[in-house]
């Protein structure tokens, strides 16, 4: 994808992903993706990706909240702004191994999680370099 994700930033941006969408927990990230419905077809507004990070007082205090959220920030522009299928909302989760997880670990967790939802999305990259669905 060419441009950055809008974010979520609103309450009830959050609680609409959670209530409508699906999710998939992995050891260093929980997944929410919701696929938006437009209402006069497939407008600019329903294909674009929009994202947001949340992180509970459960992963610690604000230092280690923070810190979660800087990496799953990163692990998005590592991963999700290139393979996520528009039109769809993402909510990332920290947990309580977000912090101290090994990134490339963590990256393969938003991955496993993207593709357990179907929300993955190959590049034209990854076919050049015969990637199969697997990830290998």
């Amino acid at each position: 994808m060419g441009e950055a994700p809008e974010r979520l930033r609103r309450r009830h941006e959050f609680l609409a992903v959670a209530r409508r969408g699906r999710r998939v927990a992995a050891p260093g990230v929980v997944l929410q993706a919701w696929r938006r419905e437009g209402r006069e077809g497939n407008d600019d507004r329903t294909a674009c990706v929009r994202v947001g990070f949340t992180v509970s007082r459960k992963v610690g205090g604000s230092v280690m909240r923070n810190r979660a959220r800087r990496r799953l920030r990163a692990a998005a522009g590592a991963v999700l702004w290139n393979h996520a299928a528009p039109g769809h909302d993402y909510v990332l989760i920290g947990r309580a191994a977000t912090p101290r997880r090994p990134f490339p670990a963590l990256l393969k967790d938003l991955e496993t999680a993207m593709r357990k939802l179907g929300v993955w999305r190959e590049t034209t990259r990854d076919r050049l370099e015969g990637r199969e669905e697997t990830g290998t």
